[in-house]
């Protein structure tokens, strides 16, 4: 443990360093912001002023130390550097004291690493901590190889590698409980919280924080205290429990102010800000940006002033006051160049381009984006690169120009399945805002591609337009080698992507050397290299010149001709397709239905086993869609309605005109039994078994498979086989509970046990847990020795966060829909939730909870799921599922077909139970899907 003295000193310099870096990060690194003060309590000083050389040496690290502070990155990496020469040196030539110089030789690599990081330069920075962790290793300081692990897992968790961050972190951890250094014990505590956080495990991330805090507590640390505050604020923010991020960081604000930390209260009330802002309260939000930016002036925290304009710049961007966003992102931008942080710069350069397109003013915007995209590029910023080339999408739109529209938005979308997995490292409100363009650009990219009859094209997108819909959702889809790919660009395209890719090669290049150049201070500078900065200057013109006629090219002009006439005839050989026709060849007479809502249309892609991908366009808009889809499942489930089938056939016939009819004659030629559908939005809220065709409903004519992509669904299962199945069921019991705000309250299942017990008698190898049996321990201890797991309980997926969905178990546990992961399940074929609620309270959304069910079970190793859209009685549950496995272990048919046959035996009334001839409405029958490969 420390002595007094020495705590009294670590208490100091906490109002200065603990994890203040900026409100957008997750302050995960505070050692590598201010390293020189961490380890300002080593005894070197009497070392520093022995000899000239060192006392220079000394002065220039202080220098770096100022200039780090300043934000000033680039010459505090400067300065840094000729002290460490100086440091190097005199170690080389010194005959004692070589211990000291290895400390201040460790420290200054240590503070050359955290600039790197700061430069975004993550190998380089790496490099050097990796450097001072070896020589501090060999002198056995222990202090500095708990910063320096700390300070490379921190690295790893920005590069998105996260086994190597915590293996890093829990070593730094183990150290300093070792030393008894609570101080950063609490700060490695709060950085592993970090890297759950980003990896959406808020639970495991708020057990860390909460460590953290109860550290900092006892310690009376009260700026630690306030950081782990302010970051679980940042968490119920993730969650959209905003006025429980409020209280977060409204206590955090009054620990920071309480202690004078200028610092931490400027950041805070940013946070304050970015949570209005999420929530579109803007007025509330420009409020508190403003207040934050003088706190930061203040302090003149260039870096975080540089942040507050911007911000006020974005607000006013979405309120369309936009002459006042470029008078503050202009600000901004000329701060973040002044200190050298080029990813914020080009973050800027791209809101510019924003503004500039809102205001017409093509030209500009033109300009500002291609400054962006070559920024972006320079420091490597793909996960930004992709949002600026969706824009100049939606530039090339606005002018006319479709067919290069199109291929910046593949370049676009191409680019974001390459870096899929590194995403979830974006700060929160970049992270949210460009999820949402994200799902845009597919869209309109598919909307462009159908305007020109080029289905087959659009299909891939829309396929992809699932996957990222499921990351907007749930931050942890992977993809894989299929989604990876991305869209194929045609011979044509690549050519015109070619030319536009050359000129921005050379503009790299050039934006490279002249900020080299300029990065020389003018009175260094010989009459060469400034003859070069005006040389390069004028080349940068002429690059300018070469993108604003790249389009009006007499080459690439003609290539767009070319590129008409080929896609013209949809005369395309696309990979995709062939895998998707081989796959409906072996399912025999299934079809593939992709169905995209657009603002002002529905449009339809049907894939059948031969031939091209049909389409056809619905002119239905967006609220007529929604209209008919909520009065349809309003029949479907309102108590009043299901007496009679007349309101539910009015409206399911409605929606079978728009949906199924006018592909009627491409099922019919393909002799379809069995669509194979992946909705899309509201529609994943009814089930398109109930449509209506006039006579039958669609379920007495086809099979229905739902899936949620067709690219990350494993069409090759295996059949059956013999049945094992591991029933569980709630049917004693009550219990209440609050989920966010909402509070639940739920009773045991009349028949559930009814529905286990049958289950039991029919399939001999049926494993039963009742009650309080049903717990996770004993589903994890036996689920691998079978192939179905039957869950008769509640389970509620509502639209919001994956935390707020659940199944509830027997002894009152939950299980979140994010934690369905956490289950191994290779070995179930099938997953049956016979008690599911979606669209609870009426609020209807985009059905992403349904699609993130789906998903979730799939990467849990479950093939194909079964669940119900909402909960129907018990009695209708329990006569569906028994027909259902009277089916299946019949055996020889597939799941879609053993569904099929429970939901005919409940609507021709060939059931036994005197009650069960009203269960002939499709409130009873038609709630329950199959998600995955039913086939």
């Amino acid at each position: 443990m420390f002595k007094s003295s020495g705590r009294r000193i670590i208490k100091r310099l906490i109002n200065f360093f603990l994890i203040c870096c900026l409100s957008l990060t997750f302050y995960l690194c505070y050692e590598t912001v201010f390293p020189q003060i961490l380890n300002s309590d080593q005894p070197q000083n009497q070392l520093i002023s022995q000899t000239p050389q060192q006392t220079e040496a000394k002065a220039l690290y202080q220098q770096g130390e100022q200039l780090y502070n300043d934000g000033q990155y680039q010459a505090a990496l400067e300065a840094y550097q000729k002290a460490l020469e100086i440091f190097q040196l005199l170690y080389r030539l010194s005959d004692n004291s070589t211990q000291s110089l290895s400390l201040k030789i460790s420290q200054t690599l240590h503070s050359i690493g955290a600039t790197y990081q700061k430069l975004t330069d993550y190998p380089q920075a790496l490099d050097y901590h990796q450097q001072a962790l070896k020589i501090r290793r060999k002198i056995n300081e222990k202090q500095g190889i708990g910063s320096n692990l700390n300070s490379i897992g921190a690295i790893y968790f920005l590069q998105g590698n996260y086994d190597q961050a915590l293996n890093y972190l829990e070593q730094a951890l183990a150290i300093r409980q070792e030393l008894g250094d609570l101080v950063r014990v609490g700060g490695t505590q709060n950085n592993i919280a970090a890297i759950y956080q980003n990896q959406a495990q808020y639970f495991l991330a708020l057990k860390y924080y909460q460590q953290a805090l109860q550290t900092f507590q006892e310690l009376e640390n009260f700026q630690g205290e306030a950081a782990v505050t302010n970051n679980i604020g940042l968490i119920y923010q993730e969650l959209g429990q905003y006025e429980k991020s409020l209280e977060w960081y409204q206590n955090a604000l009054e620990i920071y102010q309480a202690n004078n930390n200028k610092n931490g209260e400027g950041n805070t009330i940013n946070n304050i800000g970015l949570t209005y802002k999420l929530q579109k309260k803007y007025a509330q939000a420009l409020t508190y940006y403003q207040q934050a930016l003088t706190v930061r002036e203040q302090i003149k925290d260039k870096a975080g002033i540089g942040q507050s304009l911007n911000n006020i710049g974005l607000v006013y961007d979405q309120k369309g006051e936009y002459q006042k966003a470029l008078e503050y992102l202009h600000q901004a931008l000329t701060i973040f160049q002044e200190i050298g942080n080029k990813t914020e710069e080009g973050h800027i350069l791209d809101s510019l381009g924003t503004v500039y397109k809102s205001l017409k003013e093509y030209t500009r915007a033109e300009d500002y984006y291609r400054q962006a995209l070559t920024t972006q590029r320079n420091v490597g910023d793909r996960a930004s690169e992709r949002i600026t080339l969706s824009n100049i999408g939606d530039l090339l739109v606005a002018e006319k120009q479709p067919e290069v529209a199109i291929i910046l938005y593949k370049h676009s979308v191409n680019v974001t399945e390459e870096i899929r997995q590194d995403l979830q490292n974006f700060p929160l409100d970049k992270r949210q805002s460009y999820a949402e363009k994200n799902a845009d650009t597919y869209r309109r990219l598919a909307d462009l591609l159908l305007q020109q009859n080029r289905v087959t094209e659009a299909q891939q997108v829309l396929d992809l337009l699932k996957v990222q819909e499921l990351e907007n959702y749930l931050n942890n889809v992977e993809g894989n080698e299929q989604t990876s790919v991305g869209i194929e660009l045609l011979p044509q395209e690549q050519e015109i992507l070619d030319n536009y890719t050359a000129i921005q090669d050379k503009a790299v290049q050039l934006n490279k050397e002249l900020t080299d150049l300029q990065n020389i201070s003018p009175t260094d500078r010989s009459k060469a290299q400034q003859q070069r900065i005006t040389d390069l200057k004028a080349e940068k013109q002429q690059i300018q010149t070469e993108f604003h006629n790249l389009i009006s090219n007499e080459n690439i002009v003609k290539i767009i001709q070319e590129l008409k006439q080929k896609t013209d005839g949809e005369s395309i050989d696309i990979t995709n397709l062939s895998r998707l026709q081989n796959i409906l060849k072996i399912k025999q007479n299934a079809v593939l239905l992709y169905p995209l809502i657009l603002d002002d249309r529905i449009e339809l892609i049907l894939v059948t086993s031969q031939g091209l991908p049909i389409h056809r366009s619905v002119p239905i808009n967006k609220t007529q869609l929604k209209n008919a889809i909520i009065d349809f499942r309003g029949a479907l489930t309102y108590p009043r309605n299901i007496i009679s089938d007349q309101i539910v056939h009015t409206t399911g016939q409605q929606l079978y005109k728009w949906l199924i009819e006018p592909l009627e004659t491409e099922l019919f030629l393909a002799k379809t039994k069995t669509i194979i559908y992946a909705p899309d939005g509201l529609l994943r809220y009814i089930p398109i078994a109930a449509l209506y065709d006039g006579k039958k409903w669609l379920i007495e004519r086809l099979n229905i498979n739902n899936i949620t992509a067709a690219s990350l669904t494993n069409f090759n299962s295996k059949p059956l086989g013999k049945l094992r199945v591991l029933a569980a069921a709630f049917s004693q019991g009550n219990y209440k509970f609050l989920v966010g705000s909402r509070e639940f309250r739920f009773s045991g299942l009349k028949f559930a046990g009814q529905e286990v017990e049958t289950l039991a008698k029919m399939i001999p190898n049926t494993t039963k847990l009742l009650n309080q049996a049903f717990n996770w321990n004993e589903i994890i201890s036996r689920v691998n020795k079978y192939n179905i797991l039957h869950f008769a309980t509640h389970a509620d997926f509502v639209n919001g966060q994956p935390e707020d969905s659940f199944i509830l178990f027997g002894d009152g546990s939950r299980l979140t829909l994010r934690e369905i992961t956490n289950l191994s399940l290779p070995n179930i074929n099938l997953a049956v939730l016979s008690a599911c609620r979606t669209g609870v309270g009426g609020i209807l959304k985009d059905g992403s909870e349904i699609l993130g069910l789906g998903y979730q079970m799939q990467r849990a190793g479950v093939k194909t799921s079964l669940a119900s859209l909402w909960q129907v009685d018990d009695l209708g549950t329990r006569v569906l599922m028994i027909n259902f496995y009277r089916a299946l272990k019949k055996g020889n048919i597939t799941k879609a077909e053993a569904l099929r046959k429970a939901q005919l035996a409940l609507i021709n009334g060939s059931i036994n139970e005197e009650e069960a001839k009203r269960l002939r409405h499709p409130y009873y029958w038609a709630p329950f899907i199959l998600i995955g490969d039913g086939l």
